[in-house]
């Protein structure tokens, strides 16, 4: 079960491009959001809610969308880097089986929130953790996700009928996939470099990297 566990870990990837667009069977829907909702919270306040699009004409709003907010970004890179951004999917919104879009409440157990009173993100970084459980619960289940960040928050808001204070934190594409890639696409199209462990590694105190060594990550 140990090795099982930390295989889910080591396969897990940001998927774009893989989805076959099959159906994803209801009963390992239910299973995947049931790990999802099981994340732990703060003050149990559970503050996040699941929108499951399927809607082909929603996905096409949303996806161009996301299109022009790439480009907004593309415009503000220099122009190796323009060349590389060029060649990486940032999406699969269309060629997902589903769009799972999770949101966060800031209000739900308000204003008696154990926890949560000294750090105002802790209810936000609870929404990350439902987010997490239901990433590897897809994983395990031999499923792809993809999270999906070229959007504004209140193009995202407007399109699904989100409540005011209600804050879209993800729009994550689920679903059957050809296959997990074993090396992450932002590496494989040389974008950016895994950091290695040991230096983000500090012991008794946060220990600040000297400037002048350069990782791979800044290459």
């Amino acid at each position: 079960m140990i090795e099982e566990f930390y295989e889910v870990l080591r396969k897990r990837r940001d998927v774009r491009g893989e989805f076959t667009g099959a159906p994803i069977p209801e009963a390992t829907l239910t299973r995947i959001l049931e790990a999802a909702h099981a994340a732990p919270s703060v003050g149990l306040t559970q503050p996040w809610d699941f929108v499951l699009v399927e809607d082909h004409g929603t996905r096409e709003k949303f996806a161009k969308h996301v299109h022009e907010e790439r480009e907004v970004f593309a415009g503000q890179l220099g122009e190796d880097r323009a060349s590389t951004f060029a060649n990486i999917k940032v999406e699969g919104i269309l060629e997902a089986s589903l769009g799972v879009v999770v949101t966060y409440d800031p209000a739900r157990g308000a204003p008696d929130v154990l926890g949560r009173h000294a750090i105002a993100d802790a209810g936000l970084y609870s929404v990350c953790l439902a987010i997490q459980n239901l990433w590897l619960a897809a994983t395990a289940e031999g499923l792809g996700t993809g999270w999906v960040s070229f959007y504004r928050e209140p193009f995202l808001s407007e399109l699904l009928g989100i409540p005011d204070g209600v804050r879209p934190v993800a729009w994550l594409c689920v679903g059957p996939v050809s296959k997990l890639e074993t090396v992450p696409d932002l590496e494989r199209h040389g974008w950016r470099s895994r950091r290695p462990l040991a230096a983000a590694i500090h012991h008794g105190r946060f220990t600040p990297r000297d400037p002048g060594a350069a990782s791979a990550a800044d290459l």
